[in-house]
Formats: structure tokens, sequence, C-alpha cells
């Protein structure tokens, strides 16, 4: 089996760290995986350091010739089974380089944003009637794409993405290091949320909900963790300006950190405050790690976090609700256990990084099968 994936985003979030994750395990399981990419961008600095075959372009736009050209050749002599693309844009791409080289090479995308932008155009019809499949990672992702394309249902799989719960196990990591360095005390509670600075993320209601928490007790710690996305420097100004108008002498900006599950197992309660979040792999690691969780009530969240069993859900853009919630996991240890189990429990059944992979193997196979 031998695939070209593509993803020619120049950010790093959720998405393209999904995308190499991906590789990686394919990889690993020695079915062959060459990457087009965008030429300097993090996803090219990050599938590098994981050994796959690279091809990165420059395709700044929707239409350019070069890149086309450049992507059919390449197409045309790689001889792949499948064409795989996790960024919707690469279909503009994809699709003309696919018919240059006339190849009928069966084509997936995998959906991982939602669109407002209903994509039934002649421009649009053409590049997703060339979709042999689209994957859908949520249940508002499956329905977004219904409403804003053509495509049948036939052809939306619901497939989420997953994540390493060897790696995200509490029984072989302590957060007792991390507890060290930001000196967060035994007697004290550690509130964390992670999250790349980029608006939308819901910074200001956890900030607001601290505020609010602080009034209330005096034995609590919160931590953000992550950097500011291309271009949002100031949007992270504003934030941290933000937590010095409340007052968060307490609030530790981590920035962006490698040891994620230690991380993690060193906080007491895990806060997912995104106001429109397709998915939530940092919510799911989260709850691989055993972490009762305060979750928006809203989209890709729902499909994760149940309300009353694995953590609380509450209103969306409502930091009055989320300290409420906090409040009751800060006043409620017992249920911050039982959380934590159930949590981890469901990571284990629905979001195993390993049982996905083996899915996804089996549907290539299975398309591999038909042509």
């Amino acid at each position: 089996m031998k695939i070209l994936y593509s993803c020619l985003s120049k950010s790093w979030g959720g998405m393209e760290m999904v995308t190499v994750a991906t590789i990686k395990q394919l990889l690993e399981r020695d079915i062959n995986v060459e990457l087009i990419c965008t030429a300097e961008s993090r996803i090219h600095i990050e599938a590098n350091n994981i050994g796959t075959i690279l091809y990165p372009v420059k395709a700044p736009g929707y239409i350019h010739p070069l890149a086309t050209m450049k992507t059919a050749s390449i197409i045309k002599n790689g001889k792949y089974d499948i064409v795989h693309t996790h960024a919707s844009k690469d279909l503009w791409l994809l699709v003309p380089a696919l018919k240059l080289s006339r190849s009928k090479i069966p084509l997936i995308l995998t959906k991982h944003v939602g669109s407002f932008i209903y994509k039934t155009d002649r421009m649009h019809n053409y590049l997703y009637k060339r979709l042999n499949y689209a994957i859908a990672i949520s249940s508002v992702i499956k329905k977004n794409l219904m409403e804003t394309t053509n495509l049948g249902e036939e052809k939306i799989i619901l497939h989420p993405n997953g994540v390493d719960v060897n790696k995200f196990d509490p029984s072989k990591v302590s957060g007792a290091k991390v507890r060290e360095e930001f000196n967060v005390k035994d007697d004290e509670l550690l509130i964390g949320m992670v999250a790349r600075f980029s608006p939308g993320k819901g910074h200001e209601e956890f900030i607001e909900a601290a505020g609010e928490l602080n009034k209330a007790y005096n034995n609590l710690k919160f931590i953000i963790i992550g950097e500011a996305s291309r271009g949002e420097d100031e949007y992270e100004k504003n934030i941290k300006s933000l937590a010095e108008k409340y007052g968060l002498h307490n609030l530790i900006f981590a920035g962006f950190r490698v040891d994620m599950p230690e991380v993690l197992a060193a906080m007491d309660i895990f806060v997912f405050p995104s106001h429109s979040e397709a998915f939530g792999v940092a919510l799911v690691e989260a709850m691989a790690m055993e972490k009762p969780s305060a979750c928006t009530n809203s989209d890709g969240i729902l499909d994760i976090c149940v309300d009353n069993e694995t953590g609380l859900l509450f209103e969306k853009q409502n930091p009055k609700d989320l300290a409420e919630k906090i409040s009751r996991l800060i006043d409620e240890p017992e249920l911050r256990m039982k959380f934590g189990k159930a949590a981890r429990k469901r990571v284990l059944e629905k979001f195993d990084s390993e049982k996905l992979m083996d899915e996804l193997v089996r549907f290539y196979k299975e398309i591999i099968r038909r042509r």
C-alpha cells in the first residue's frame, strides 16, 4: 500500500498535528506514506522528523499552475494507491493535478474544520465530485458537510481523531515535576486549559471564571498551556492583559509544552471552553489521563464529553456558568475521581488511536480492493 497525503496548511494546530501523527502510525505499520506540504511550514519540519518522503511546494491562493504541474508529476510517477488530503483547500491543487495526470486514483478528504461557505457552485461541485469519500472527525462536521456540499451521506464516513492511550496513561505518568516546577503545593488544586492563542478558544471565559473562583477559594492555581497561532501574537498579549486586569497572580502562562502527559497529570481539573470546536484532541488527552472536565456544551465536544458522566457541560461563552461547574468539581473530590475514571473508560472505548488506525487501514484496503 502506498498513499500520498497532503496538508498545505502553514499553521500548527489540531489538523496539522493529527496529519503528522497519522502518517507516523502508518509508517510504523510499514505502510508507505508520502506527503505534499507547504515549503518551510511547521508541518514540513515536523513531518521531516518522522522520516516520511516530503514534497514541499509553494502554492499560494487557490489556482497555481506550476504547483499543479509539479503535483501531477508526483502523482504520475508515485504509483500511489490512494491520495488522502487533510485540508479541503488542497482540493484546488489535487483535483486538477489528478486530471492533468489522467489518474483515477481514489481521493479522500478528512474534514477537520467546519465551513460557513456553501460549496455548491459549479467549481466546488467539480472538486467535490472527484472525491471518493470524505471523512468527518465528528457528528457536527458530518452535518456541516451534508449542509454545505453536494456530497451524499453514503460518501461521508464518521471517523474521530484518537490519542495514544499508552502515552497518555495515568498509571505510567507523574505530574509531580510539573507541580514542583510551577510551585503548586499539595493542598492546592491546579485547574488548566490547553489551547493555542486564537479567538474562539475560550481564554476570556477561563480567565473570567478564574477571577470569580478566586473570590471563593484561596487554594487554587490556574494554568494555560499553548502559544500564539501564526500572526496572532497580539491576541496573546490581550489575553495576558486581561489576566492582569482580573488580578490573577495565581495564573501560569506555561507556553508550548512537549511533556503534555506530565502536564495533564499535574492538573486536578481540566477546562475546555472552546466556542465551536470540531473535535478537541486536548480534551480527549485530558480524559485519557483521568481528568474530570468542564466543557462547552457545543459542536464536536458533544461527541466526547458525556455530561454528568465524564465531566460537566457549561453554556457556551458563559463564564459564570463555567465558574459554577468548576466550583462543583472543586467541592466534590469524589465526583472528580468518578468522572476521571469514566473519562478514561470512554477514551479506551471510543478514541484509542490504535483501534482507530486499524479501522482506517481496513477502510484503505477496502477502497483499494474495489478499484
